[in-house]
């Protein structure tokens, strides 16, 4: 289809003046604006000028606003009514024409919006559905895939198409859908399905393989797999129980307490696989203990050099136990492994998968994100002392916090791999967290515990954002220590003004003092106003008479800084929540935490830093950038205290001496980019962890003041930057262990990699 064809085919497409509005939304207060959204689930409708028929079409939208970016959601009614499966998404900056495909196998009824997911006053400035000819859609779809680079060893859209025919025919499917699938995945969430086809068959499908290999390994431990069991159904347990029996690795030995079940069906089923199978130990109470002792009774029939757990309903793959025993030969003094896992429904079908990152220990205090499938050292469990009475609900919590600190936080070791299947039934907790609601008291115990064990109980436990997610609130001394906010700036007075006037009027935490970086500022009413400022006992304003550096500025302001703790701030940064610098602080002055950084938003209040996942586009990317501040994004990440490679320096704290280690910024080879990147590397290699905290909330106005890399000058040296980052980090920027090699880096939404 010919670019003239395409310009006709406008004719017949619907435009934004079709639109009207159907909720949460109003006329704009403001001259510029035509709409403004009054909750963060505005939806327009659209009425039809020609009716929509099967075929393919090219969406095309473009918005603008007081939002930074556009998060839209078209709805299509095929009979069914509006439904989520008949969506489409387009994301993408505010301000920019956003484009993409799609098939219609029905006649589409009727046509809805949902233009953003906040907050903002906006004009749909284009919206048009414009047919095309399916030869149009192939080659833009394959142009678009070679672009992402979402296939492998294909770079050209002539080599996408070959690789596409050679997998369709390998997996038994047609072309056309699989490149409609891969186009797909440029945009939106992987099919999980799709992944497990892709990446997880080819690799444990072949059982002759895994015997081959596992003819091969120098270690060959007995896992013992502990499940306790209490009034089960018949055939969840029986499946659970085949699930440990169809294992490709053999030597294993299963231990089954059973809590005084009162249904008659369970006695039989389990004295039945024990005679079948001399692996299976069995015993039976006589009374009801509840599964945190249930389980200790399992563990006094084990023998194996491993402990494993195994719910009494929930499945193991084939080759858990392989790919387990695979990992102890290649991380022989590993002591606690873990894997990722899904959930499984009645029917056998998967979802949800997590995929975890290596170990994370700040984010194992927010939450137990490493669950399942977990397998520790039989000594280790044993100086740990099993599990406890008391902590039903988050027995295996309080059992792992306990073996982590006996294990020194070290030798801990993750298996990304889905070797666990988490049954979806009502009444457990891989349904909903709520329905199980004492487990999240059972947490903050074992919490509290663990860290009264480490410093005496100084550090407090609070239920986090979401039922069994915490808050630990570290103290702060009785004198606090000295903060110095360095701000760099030039001109741009009213971006400052209001940081400044943040800081002061919100801030709750008071032994600070503010540092205004002066680089080169020639505006008047700047100049008047640094003066007038400085006369606050906090604020000190320093000349930076050379040019633009960010690297150099801040290294500048820490040598005048008087404070034992640095605070990198943006002057483009507002203060929302009273508490950020005391969280920031309390986070910043614990003995092994480097760098901390905080949550900030765009001011429609969409996320604009949640830390930072190395590799993403290449180098370096805000995780999570554009989503809702009410989501919690993967796995409720979005929402927890963890630890991230590294975090942005538009608000960033840490102690000064460990600055000063570092040697600081590295203004020679990172002057305006990634620079915080790069030291928080650094800082990082000296030991330290790094940590993002959602407790410490601002505003950024990202580049207001400094501006976008926009001109061939800053494009050059953007790319030299990023240049430098692959040749310094180049290992780092392959895995980031704060993130997951099963999600994809070719954007910021923490989706499966395709």
């Amino acid at each position: 289809m010919s670019a003239l064809r395409y310009l006709a085919g406008m004719a017949f497409a619907e435009n934004a003046r079709n639109l009207f509005p159907v909720s949460q939304l109003r006329k704009s207060d403001h001259d510029s604006w035509a709409w403004c959204s009054q909750s963060c689930e505005p939806v327009f409708g659209l009425r039809l000028k020609y009716p929509l028929s099967r075929g393919w079409y090219m969406l095309e939208t473009c918005l603008s606003g007081t939002m930074a970016m556009v998060n839209s959601t078209f709805y299509f009614d095929f009979g069914d009514g509006f439904v989520e499966k008949d969506t489409v998404k387009l994301k993408g900056r505010s301000g920019k024409t956003l484009k993409r495909l799609v098939y219609f196998e029905r006649k589409p009824k009727a046509v809805r919006l949902a233009p953003l997911n906040a907050r903002a006053d906006f004009n749909v400035d284009s919206l048009r559905i414009i047919p095309v000819s399916a030869q149009f859609a192939h080659s833009r779809m394959l142009k678009r895939i070679s672009q992402k680079n979402l296939v492998r060893d294909a770079a050209t859209p002539e080599q996408v198409k070959s690789r596409l025919e050679q997998d369709a025919g390998h997996i038994g499917i047609g072309f056309d859908e699989l490149l409609r699938e891969t186009y797909k995945d440029t945009f939106d969430e992987v099919s999980y399905e799709r992944w497990i086809r892709k990446y997880e068959v080819p690799l444990f499908s072949d059982r002759a393989a895994q015997q081959n290999e596992i003819d091969s390994f120098q270690s060959k431990p007995c896992i013992s797999l502990i499940m306790p069991v209490y009034n089960t159904d018949e055939r969840l347990l029986r499946d659970a129980i085949d699930s440990v029996q169809r294992q490709s690795y053999t030597d294993w030995q299963l231990c089954i307490a059973d809590d005084a079940s009162t249904a008659e069906h369970v006695r039989p089923i389990l004295e039945e696989f024990a005679r079948q199978d001399g692996r299976i130990s069995v015993t039976f109470s006589d009374t009801n203990k509840n599964i945190a002792m249930a389980s200790n009774d399992a563990l006094a029939l084990a023998r194996g050099d491993f402990i494993a757990f195994l719910d009494h309903d929930d499945l193991l793959p084939g080759h858990a136990l392989f790919a387990m025993v695979k990992a102890v030969n290649a991380n022989p003094d590993g002591q606690i492994f873990y894997s990722d896992e899904d959930k499984i429904d009645l029917d056998g079908n998967r979802a949800d998968p997590y995929f975890k990152p290596d170990w994370n220990q700040d984010l194992f205090y927010s939450y137990n994100y490493i669950c399942h499938f977990t397998m520790l050292r039989r000594e280790l469990l044993e100086q740990s002392g099993g599990f406890r009475k008391g902590f039903d609900g988050s027995q295996d919590y309080d059992l792992l916090l306990r073996a982590t600190k006996t294990a020194g936080f070290k030798n801990i070791v993750h298996v990304p791999h889905i070797l666990y299947h988490w049954r979806a039934i009502e009444g457990s907790t891989a349904l909903a967290s709520a329905e199980k609601s004492y487990t999240t008291s059972a947490g903050i115990k074992a919490l509290e515990d663990h860290f009264e064990s480490l410093d005496g109980g100084a550090v407090s436990v609070e239920m986090g954002g979401q039922p069994n997610t915490y808050r630990i609130r570290f103290p702060l001394p009785e004198t606090p220590p000295l903060v110095s906010l360095l701000i760099p700036t030039r001109n741009m007075l009213e971006v400052l003004q209001s940081c400044v006037e943040s800081i002061i009027n919100i801030t709750a935490y008071k032994n600070y003092e503010i540092i205004i970086l002066d680089n080169q500022s020639d505006e008047e009413e700047t100049l008047r106003w640094l003066d007038f400022i400085q006369q606050h006992p906090k604020i000190r304003v320093l000349k930076y008479d050379k040019p633009f550096n960010y690297s150099a500025i801040n290294n500048f302001g820490a040598r005048h800084a008087k404070g034992e703790i640095l605070a990198l701030v943006n002057n483009d940064i507002d203060v929302l929540n009273p508490e950020w610098l005391g969280e920031m602080v309390s986070q910043a002055i614990r003995p092994d935490i480097g760098c901390v950084g905080a949550k900030l938003f765009y001011p429609d209040r969409t996320i604009q830093h949640a830390g930072v996942v190395l590799g993403i586009g290449g180098v370096a990317g805000h995780i999570f950038k554009g989503i809702n501040e009410r989501e919690g994004g993967y796995f409720s990440r979005a929402l927890l205290t963890q630890n991230y490679s590294a975090v942005t320096a538009a608000c960033l704290l840490i102690r000064k001496d460990i600055f000063e280690k570092t040697g600081g910024l590295d203004e020679e080879n990172f002057r305006v980019a990634f620079n915080d990147v790069d030291f928080c590397l650094r800082v990082k290699e000296l030991g330290y962890r790094n940590l993002w905290t959602p407790y410490a909330q601002l505003i950024h106005h990202e580049s207001k003041s400094r501006g976008y890399e926009d001109t061939p000058e800053k494009k050059k040296r953007f790319l030299s930057e990023v240049a430098r980052m692959k040749l310094r980090w180049s290992a780092d920027l392959a895995h980031d262990p704060a993130y997951s090699p099963n999600l994809t880096l070719a954007d910021e939404t923490s989706r499966i990699k395709s």
